[in-house]
């Protein structure tokens, strides 16, 4: 079973308009996730809807993921639906004057995935605690990237 809700989050000496250019510009995803090594955006800019194909990577393994923007509110909140295990990643920007705090966050509904990414997450991943502990600390580095890179 799967933690219904992962999160970490960063406060970001930004204003969220530059903080929101850096967190949509989901095609350099890669850049800054320790799994995620290369997004391919599909149909233009990114909005409600886009589709994209992720290549991941954890050592010598190599997988891809297909996802759907499922919600995106410019400055405030942009999702994406991985189809392969039915969980929704989110990145949300809170304004504080000159100040952003953004929230990464993967939702597994009711704790589930599916039983095709389940079995490879214990088969190849190394069980679900263990591969779930390896996102929290790679989303710490992604906000870690987003920060860096907005606060230029």
């Amino acid at each position: 079973m799967a933690t219904p809700v992962l999160e970490s989050s960063v406060v970001i000496d930004a204003p969220v308009d530059k903080v929101w250019s850096v967190v949509s510009d989901l095609a350099r995803m890669g850049e800054r996730s320790p799994q995620c090594k290369k997004v391919f955006v599909f149909g233009g800019p990114i909005k409600q809807g886009t589709r994209m194909l992720n290549i991941n990577k954890q050592g010598w393994r190599v997988w891809p993921t297909n996802t759907q923007v499922v919600e995106f509110a410019p400055n405030e909140k942009i999702a994406f639906r991985v189809a392969e295990n039915h969980t929704v990643w989110s990145f949300t920007l809170v304004a504080d004057g000159d100040k952003t705090t953004v929230v990464e966050r993967r939702e597994a509904a009711g704790g589930k995935t599916t039983a095709v990414s389940s079995f490879l997450v214990s088969a190849l991943l190394g069980g679900n605690e263990d591969f779930e502990q390896g996102l929290l600390v790679g989303m710490k580095q992604t906000l870690s990237q987003i920060k860096t890179e907005a606060e230029k």
